[in-house]
């Protein structure tokens, strides 16, 4: 069990940072995990290189923690995913600024539609839709985040429930599910086991609630848990970026599987 940090205004914070190196992106003939903070995955599988919600830059709440690779040191993605448009998920300067080293950007519905819009050649997707990056299979997995149409801010349109996804990845060593920022649905109680969840535990009634992360760990009771969303964001009166991985230790069935890793640390998918 990993210590927990909690700063002077009550955070847990995430564990000093690990920099991501040229190496990282060669392959090995493994599938490696990486936390990015926040929200934001690397995977990289064999030969594929992928970003999931990278926010590498320009969010707009000050952090707490190092980013683990900047934009001008990332080698090579064989594609970047998003989840939604909120800039916690979708960062506009991490992206474009990615351009020149990214084959092809994949998103759900509306925010697709935003990156083709500026320039960000992308993919678009249904729920449940099925695609191929490189040695990975992907497939969008249905999240209930519109929360956009309960503030006036956003209502110059009607956010749907299909603008906001998960993924699934099949890689050559397992399966990782990405639910994303949602809260639970039953559909979600009812996937094939995975052998690794990215693991959103947010007690938030637009996210999982920490019932609900509770609920879904156990549900699948042999999959390792990655924590996200969490220990990043200087942001103490926010939920949705203040889970403290130490909850989940007492009510998770076999606690041993819950991975707390520094941004940038690798974890190795054992296949």
């Amino acid at each position: 069990m990993r210590e927990i940090v909690i700063n002077d205004k009550g955070q847990a914070v995430a564990p000093q940072s690990q920099p991501i190196i040229k190496q990282d992106f060669l392959s090995d003939h493994k599938t490696r995990i990486y936390w990015l903070g926040g929200a934001g995955i690397m995977v990289h599988s064999h030969q594929t290189n992928i970003m999931i919600d990278p926010v590498l830059e320009g969010f707009d709440i000050p952090l707490l923690y190092q980013v683990p690779i900047l934009p001008q040191d990332v080698e090579k993605l064989d594609g970047i995913l998003i989840t939604h448009i909120d800039n916690d998920h979708f960062s506009r300067p991490t992206c474009h600024h990615l351009k020149d080293v990214c084959l092809q950007y994949y998103a759900p519905n509306y925010v697709a539609d935003v990156m083709n819009e500026e320039g960000l050649k992308t993919e678009k997707h249904d729920i449940n839709d099925c695609f191929q990056v490189q040695n990975l299979s992907v497939q969008l997995t249905p999240a209930w985040h519109n929360w956009q149409n309960g503030s006036s801010k956003w209502q110059y349109r009607y956010w749907e429930e299909k603008d906001y996804c998960g993924y699934w990845m099949e890689t050559p060593d397992g399966t990782i599910w990405l639910p994303g920022d949602s809260r639970l649905l039953d559909k979600h109680l009812h996937m094939p086991q995975p052998d690794v969840i990215l693991f959103d535990f947010a007690d938030n009634d637009w996210h999982i609630t920490l019932k609900g992360a509770i609920q879904l760990a156990n549900t699948y009771p042999h999959a390792d848990l990655i924590c996200i969303h969490w220990g990043s964001v200087d942001a103490p009166d926010m939920t949705p970026f203040n889970g403290n991985p130490q909850d989940l230790y007492q009510h998770v069935i076999n606690p041993e599987r819950i991975y707390v890793l520094a941004p940038g640390e690798a974890y190795h998918l054992k296949g």
